[in-house]
């Protein structure tokens, strides 16, 4: 048989990134961006070692860590072929469930989902109406509506502690608020804005990997930098690094807050080091606990962008976000906007000025702080009586509960879903090999009794999976 053509893959040898997590990584992005289809065959790893000139150690480690998470699949006597999506994916868990159970039907426990069921629906409505009674704009706002980035600056305030303009000074620029269309979008947009291509960018791992799809499509190169308990690990950023990207208030997908000195040492090192660090605070107004820790950007304004969404705190229909960054960088974003037409979608803007100006956001989320603090404790406290163990801060809207192996993670998955539960596991955050496994539980996306009937079967599986360990263990 015929080998398979060459692939369009490149390494860099002088990179400090082993090979074969380039390649794992090459290969991966041409599967996401379709350069690569499900059903293309692969070459064998002799063959593919030789067209790169590297040992077949590298390919076949590559091989074996996109086989782990599901982009590449064997065929007995045939070859390797890349799949239709990975395993982590809701999609690929749906294709793979019984007949008899519906991914339509399993009640959602990923994370990343807001709890749109709780606005107010009244609330909701007369957000509608009172956008719909604003003339439609004659010319595009490169920045985003004044009064949407008032009302953003005032949550920020209220909400964030973090205390920024909502408005320019008189040369347009300034340390201001700024439209976005969500963090996934904006982390693109400084990138391309403030970077060239080819750059590095620095990603936690595991994180956000819609972000790490976001700046590869803007032509960055994109590194894993290696997190712990305290938060990002600065030693595993490589030199030559340009931007760091962070979640520190609630770091995705597992769940922790980057410490206090950590956040000093990190501002610290990009001031020295040229960095340019963006903080995504996807949730960080969710916190049942203790009060947050500041805000990178309250922290060093100077070399810091915070970027927030309405999407987790509301919904994602309103496709609205924000950002607030140095000068330069507001400078360079709204070039950029003009130079390629774009500008954030005003009726998403439209609609929380008015949630904003009735008071009913804030009162929205005080409602969804208590809705999935009590949300949490009923699933915190059946875990912790079954002496299942978990991850991450009292905060957010998900939880990690670890496993050792990324064959367990799958298996519970699977199972999972064969008993009505969309389950996302920690394997697919990461745009290296793997290194952390388990399942992200999300408490948001179903409705309570929907939570309260999932929590025995929870319980049942992680149970299980426990006796199975303490018997291959010898327990």
């Amino acid at each position: 048989m015929a080998e398979s053509p060459p692939l369009p893959v490149t390494l860099d040898r002088a990179s400090t990134t082993p090979l074969a997590v380039q390649l794992a990584e090459e290969l991966r992005a041409a599967a996401a961006e379709g350069r690569l289809r499900s059903g293309d065959r692969l070459p064998s790893t002799r063959a593919l070692a030789a067209q790169l000139d590297v040992s077949r150690t590298v390919t076949a480690a590559a091989y074996e860590q996109l086989h782990a998470e599901g982009w590449i699949a064997g065929r007995h006597g045939s070859g390797t072929y890349i799949t239709t999506a990975p395993p982590g994916s809701l999609r690929a868990r749906a294709r793979r469930a019984k007949p008899d159970v519906l991914a339509a039907d399993a009640v959602d426990l990923t994370p990343g989902s807001p709890w749109a069921g709780g606005i107010d629906r009244s609330a909701w409505r007369r957000a509608w109406r009172g956008a719909a009674d604003v003339a439609p704009l004659l010319r595009p706002q490169r920045a985003g509506l004044p009064a949407y980035r008032a009302a953003v600056a005032e949550h920020l305030l209220r909400h964030r502690g973090l205390r920024v303009s909502g408005e320019f000074d008189d040369a347009g620029e300034g340390e201001a608020v700024l439209a976005t269309g969500g963090t996934t979008a904006a982390v693109a947009e400084v990138a391309a804005a403030v970077l060239r291509r080819g750059d590095v960018v620095a990603v936690e791992e595991p994180g956000y990997q819609r972000a790490v799809a976001s700046l590869r499509a803007a032509g960055m190169r994109v590194v894993p930098a290696q997190v712990d308990e305290d938060g990002l690990l600065l030693d595993s950023l490589p030199p030559g690094t340009r931007m760091v990207y962070c979640s520190p208030a609630h770091q995705y997908p597992l769940g922790r807050r980057m410490s206090a000195g950590r956040r000093v040492e990190l501002v610290e090192r990009a001031r020295h080091a040229g960095w340019l660090v963006v903080e995504d605070d996807y949730d960080g107004e969710l916190r049942y606990d203790v009060a947050p820790l500041p805000l990178l950007a309250a922290l060093a304004p100077d070399v810091v962008v915070h970027l927030g969404t309405t999407s987790k705190i509301l919904t994602p229909t309103l496709g609205t976000g924000w950002m607030v960054a140095p000068p330069a960088v507001v400078t360079a974003v709204l070039e950029h906007r003009d130079r390629t037409g774009t500008s954030p979608a005003a009726a998403g803007q439209l609609v929380v000025i008015e949630l904003a100006r009735n008071g009913d956001l804030g009162r929205h989320l005080r409602k969804l702080r208590r809705e999935l603090s009590e949300r949490r404790v009923l699933l915190v406290d059946a875990l912790q009586a079954a002496g299942i163990p978990m991850l991450g801060d009292d905060a957010g809207a998900h939880l990690v509960v670890p496993l050792d192996s990324a064959a367990a993670e799958r298996a519970l998955i699977d199972t999972g879903l064969r008993r009505g539960l969309l389950l996302d596991g920690l394997a697919r955050h990461h745009s290296g090999p793997a290194s952390w496994y388990g399942i992200a539980l999300g408490y948001a996306a179903c409705s309570r009794d929907q939570l309260r009937a999932a929590i025995p079967i929870l319980v049942e599986l992680f149970d299980r999976r426990s006796a199975s360990l303490g018997e291959r263990d010898g327990g």
